[in-house]
């Protein structure tokens, strides 16, 4: 195992602007920004040299990881040795933009089953799709053993990606608009959605929308699926231009995209529970542990935590670049950077995956 040396961070303090400001108001309320404390905490490195990891699973002390150009790195705890399992699928994971092998997670039964749910990009007869399938592990090869959900709208951007199983047993999948902002607020399209499903792809009878997989619509980009302890499920969801949200998903509601964005209201439309105004988070992954959620931030190269109690935000890591995803296992969090993906500045080592303490 690798430890990163002197990655240690001081207890300082970064300043995060909050709410919506006009021309005439930006001078003068500058200096009454919110403080948002960054708090210290040393980080491990796990594993190196990944290459666009996008979801970070752990089977007892072993990590499965997918890399957006279409395959698996499956990495030993003890040791950071790594392995590389190839995907062989049906239809080609297309990697191209924000497209490729996104959400992916093992079965609840994969130490029997040897089985995992993934969402992969693919182009069939011009045009850009995503799809939900099943893969099977045969020694280091994941084949594809069934679909569960194909024809998700598809682009250069706007895939959102992220599959979660919830309490309920249900498969949760995030869509985005796939740069087509009228697909938010189409009920017919997958497109701007949460979708829910059962885990061999028929529409739920309880689902909010009559033969629908749709759960919610109105959303931009949602790359962030947990559940708190209640059941409550959240999401994250990159704004157009900074307002990017957390948002507290109820069944068959209107999240308001491309309407309203931030803060603003209207009639049938759900505003966010937290909106991050003037700055730009490009929220991914997140996860929650007692009453707080922990949300990686690509453009904000940071993780922070949103506390539910009192709506307060705090930096709880930084300064390692692009984050993708979180994992909180016991007392440990576990994320990884994205720093290879084209948008950011890789470094020595990079892509990598981190250990952290959740307590000092």
């Amino acid at each position: 195992m690798f430890v990163l040396k002197g990655f240690i961070f001081t207890l300082v303090s970064v300043l995060i602007l909050s709410g919506c400001f006009n021309e005439d108001k930006q001078t003068s309320e500058k200096n009454d920004k919110e403080a948002v404390e960054v708090l210290a905490r040393q980080a491990e490195v796990i594993a190196t040299d990944l290459e666009i990891p996008w979801n970070i699973n752990k089977q007892d002390n072993t990590f499965y990881m997918s890399q957006r150009p279409g395959y698996i790195i499956k990495v030993d705890g003890d040791s950071g040795s790594k392995t590389v399992q190839n995907v062989e699928v049906t239809k080609e994971v297309l990697h191209s933009g924000e497209g490729g092998l996104l959400g992916f997670i093992l079965a609840p039964d994969f130490n029997a089953s040897q089985e995992a749910i993934a969402y992969h990009t693919y182009r069939q007869d011009g045009a850009v799709f995503n799809r939900i399938i099943v893969l099977k592990l045969n020694g280091n090869t994941w084949t594809e053993r069934g679909i569960i959900l194909e024809g998700i709208p598809g682009g250069r951007i706007h895939n959102g990606g992220r599959i979660q199983i919830g309490p309920d047993g249900k498969l949760y999948a995030t869509a985005g608009d796939a740069g087509n902002q009228e697909n938010a607020q189409n009920i017919q399209s997958l497109g701007g959605k949460i979708l829910r499903m059962d885990l061999d792809g028929t529409i739920p009878n309880d689902n909010p929308f009559s033969n629908s997989y749709v759960y919610s619509y109105g959303h931009r980009n949602p790359q962030g699926l947990a559940w708190d302890q209640n059941g409550n499920l959240y999401s994250s969801e990159h704004g157009l231009q900074a307002h990017d949200e957390i948002n507290l998903i109820e069944p068959g509601k209107n999240y308001g995209w491309p309407v309203i964005e931030g803060d603003e209201q209207a009639p049938n439309m759900v505003s966010p529970l937290y909106q991050s105004g003037d700055v730009t988070w490009a929220p991914s992954g997140i996860a929650i542990k007692d009453d707080k959620i922990y949300v990686a931030n690509l453009r904000g190269e940071r993780i922070l935590v949103f506390d539910l109690t009192d709506k307060t935000v705090n930096t709880f890591f930084e300064n390692a670049g692009r984050m993708r995803d979180v994992l909180i296992e016991g007392n440990a969090l576990y994320t990884i950077t994205n720093n290879r993906d084209g948008r950011g500045t890789p470094r020595e080592g990079d892509d990598k995956l981190f250990r952290l303490p959740l307590e000092e």
